[in-house]
Parts: C-alpha cells; structure tokens; sequence
C-alpha cells in the first residue's frame, strides 16, 4: 500500500508516520523514498506505538520497552501487573482466548494449586 493508504488505515498523519519511521517505531518501507511501499508490518508498528501512547508511556518508554523485548508492563490493579509481550500489541489477537486463560492462571494462582479442569485434562 502506498503512504496515504497507511495513513488512512491506521489514522496517523503522513507527518505522524514519517517520524515514526525516522525515530524507528515502524520499519522503513520498501522499494525506497520514489516507490515506497507498506505493508501489515508498518500497520502493526503504528498500531502498537498508538496503543502504547494511549496506555500514557513517552516516546522515550515506548523505545525502551520495544527494544527490550521483556514485555510491556500493564497495571490491572494494587498488586497486580499484567505483561504483555510487545509484539502482541497493535497486532489483532484473539482476545477471547486470551481473557480466558488468564482468568484461568488467575485463579489456579489465588486457589493455591491446579484447577479441576486441568487436573483432568492432565489425566
């Protein structure tokens, strides 16, 4: 897709992408400046950085949360912190499923052992 496409897609301005790719949010595009060309990888990255920005972290965090590849950290509430892997943000997940094994690691971590339902699925 061309430049105005991407921004269309994901509602940052031309100007907001351009920095992105300057700083190194999202990967430079191919085909060089004359037949530029974007594809779901710069959609993700300007998903992710968005996400990360609207979670309020600066520029400055957002790089160093990238680029340590250990997880982004997300408060749920006092005493509880939810860690999510940075390429998963910005990325369209099933998020269903998600939900449902965390409930499920949640309360195998509040009962004190393994749940009924994996002590069967263990046989």
């Amino acid at each position: 897709m061309k430049l105005e496409e991407l921004s269309a897609t994901t509602g940052a301005t031309i100007r907001q992408i351009r920095f992105l790719i300057s700083e190194g949010f999202v990967p430079s595009p191919a085909g060089g400046r004359t037949y530029a060309t974007y594809g779901e990888a710069h959609v993700q990255a300007i998903r992710r950085f968005q996400r990360l920005k609207g979670l309020g972290f600066p520029n400055a965090a957002i790089r160093l949360l990238l680029d340590a590849r250990e997880g982004v950290p997300v408060p749920v509430m006092d005493g509880l912190t939810l860690v999510i892997a940075p390429d998963l943000i910005g990325r369209d997940a099933d998020l269903d499923r998600m939900i449902a094994q965390t409930e499920t690691r949640l309360r195998e971590a509040f009962s004190g052992g393994v749940t009924k339902a994996r002590k069967r699925a263990a046989g």
